[in-house]
């Protein structure tokens, strides 16, 4: 099945052509597309050489929008029956994806979720409070939709792609994770959650999320759980 990836790029210079790289070996027929989100680095460039390269890769530029605003825009472009998200910033590592689609490929999953949170897989050990956070939040999660996810505000998400396209996509910035969430468990869609490797990022090294970010996506569980059925 081909799989196509959506790659939300800002301020990626320095890992964006690892995270290329590394889906190119992977042995899948994969669609790479990339939205610079106005990056003030060289993202673009970077992405401009690399696939002068190796060819292949759509890049679309934005002016600054957010996360959400550049996966909708990527998403138009997708070719594959299967969409994984992809971050830029080599947090989550390519190598994890096979064992991300497989129960999509095996017929038995719509979405599938790579969980940081269930062993298996190398994890960086920092940042107490973004782990009690996800916690909450995938603790909220499981009460409002009556579901066990352990992860949900994983950066690694696969779907098939007809599925994501079905999805009432509202929210621009990193809030589009927990919509993403609250869809798929509100539309009662066959989930399945996988291991997956965790390479986190301090404040220093670039990491953007905030406790603010974690109020607003409690606020988006609920906002999308008393939606109307589109």
């Amino acid at each position: 099945m081909k799989v196509s990836f959506l790659i939300a790029a800002h301020n990626e210079e320095a890992t964006i052509r690892e995270v290329l790289d590394r889906i190119r070996t992977l042995e899948l027929d994969a669609q790479i597309i990339v939205v610079d989100d106005g990056s003030k680095d060289g993202t673009a460039e970077a992405v401009e050489h690399w696939r002068a390269k190796h060819g292949g890769v759509p890049l679309l530029r934005q002016a600054p929008s957010g996360k959400g605003t550049a996966l909708r825009r990527a998403l138009a472009h997708a070719a594959g029956e299967i969409t994984v998200i992809q971050d830029a910033d080599m947090e989550y590592d390519p190598a994890d994806v096979p064992s991300l689609i497989e129960p999509i490929e095996r017929g038995v999953a719509d979405v599938v979720f790579g969980s940081r949170l269930i062993g298996g897989r190398p994890q960086r050990a920092y940042l107490f409070w973004h782990l009690v956070g996800n916690r909450l939040l995938s603790f909220l999660t499981n009460v409002l939709y009556n579901t066990t996810i352990s992860d949900m505000e994983t950066g690694y998400k696969a779907f098939r792609t007809e599925t994501l396209r079905s999805f009432r996509l509202t929210h621009d910035d990193f809030a589009i994770e927990p919509e993403l969430t609250g869809e798929a468990c509100r539309r009662g869609l066959r989930i399945y959650q996988v291991p997956i490797a965790y390479y986190g990022r301090t404040y220093a090294e670039g990491k953007e999320i905030t406790w603010r970010d974690g109020v607003k996506a409690a606020l988006v569980l609920v906002q999308v759980r008393i939606r109307r059925a589109s």
